[in-house]
């Protein structure tokens, strides 16, 4: 009886090695080992070994030989862009590794238009007081699954938050209807002085955009009104909000999207509160792995300084 160990490397026999792929990919692509060899900087023998090493490792026949000249078969035409981006995922991870350098590496998740618009713009300021700590920052509309990502932390809806994760609020979600100013002005002329049932019904004549993976935020600023929801359903639907904000900029219709995600906008004027109302939305979270040891490290410094950031906004 073979143990474990024996039995794993028996199973992963048939893994190539790089210089496998390499000069598989090399001559998938000259369709010569002569020509590979020169763009490898091999010699033609050791490029044609390799290949039949990669071969008889698969069992299979990935090029049809005549002659002189080499055409990829059936399995080695479908292997080939396969292999192809195995080199270029290897290439990309390397060049990752060598860019963060010494530096210590937060691997961050955050909601698409709050990095954009709210976390960049503010990391400088993180890095002046933490020098020695990096970024891996990528944008989830989805709540990621730490359990098969090599994600570190993620900034998301409380709500949202998987079992048994680490949770800390950061601060509350508040919606406000924006659009532009011209739009805007129109809108407030039509609803001044009204009450909030007659308001929502004029609000209604004008185009309602859409956040297609939160339909219901429309549903909720009219709450308890008569309004037949399939007269504010009927808007372009947007993925997130980023885009939200800018079809309210060109004048599409009303946007009604977190008020923190348009502060440079209202400042600038290029976006106005068509009503002075807010509805109150989810709470904002940084989210870490159960278990994951945060009360010190990198990790910590960057939670502290989250938290003092986000308390200029308010409570949770």
């Amino acid at each position: 009886m073979r143990n474990p160990h024996e039995r794993m490397m028996m199973a992963k026999a048939y893994t190539p090695t790089l210089s496998e792929l390499q000069a598989f990919v090399a001559c998938g692509k000259a369709l010569s080992t002569t020509d590979a060899a020169k763009d490898l900087g091999l010699t033609q023998s050791a490029v044609s070994r390799a290949v039949i090493s990669l071969e008889s490792r698969m069992g299979v026949a990935l090029f049809h030989r005549t002659r002189q000249r080499l055409s990829l078969s059936d399995t080695g035409r479908a292997f080939l862009p396969d292999a192809q981006a195995i080199l270029s995922d290897l290439d990309r991870s390397v060049l990752r590794a060598m860019a963060f350098g010494s530096n210590q590496v937060i691997r961050l998740a955050c909601l698409p238009t709050l990095a954009e618009r709210w976390l960049v713009p503010k990391l400088a300021g993180f890095a002046k007081i933490a020098p020695h700590v990096t970024f891996d920052l990528s944008s989830r509309l989805d709540m990621p699954d730490f359990a098969t990502s090599r994600l570190d932390m993620a900034i998301h809806h409380v709500d949202q938050a998987p079992a048994g994760a680490q949770v800390v609020p950061l601060m509350a979600e508040y919606l406000i209807a924006v659009a532009s100013p011209a739009l805007a002005r129109q809108i407030r002329f039509d609803t001044e002085a009204q009450q909030i049932d007659e308001e929502n019904r004029l609000l209604t004549r004008y185009p309602l955009l859409q956040q297609e993976t939160r339909p219901h935020l429309w549903l909720d600023w009219f709450g308890l009104t008569e309004i037949d929801p399939v007269t504010f359903s009927r808007g372009a639907r947007f993925a997130h909000f980023g885009m939200v904000v800018t079809a309210a900029k060109a004048g599409m219709g009303v946007g009604l999207v977190p008020e923190i995600l348009v502060e440079e906008e209202l400042r600038q004027g290029t976006l106005a509160r068509a009503s002075d109302r807010r509805l109150r939305g989810s709470t904002y979270a940084l989210v870490t792995p159960a278990k994951r040891e945060t009360e010190s490290g990198p990790e910590a410094e960057f939670r502290d300084w989250l938290l003092t950031e986000a308390q200029r906004y308010g409570e949770a």
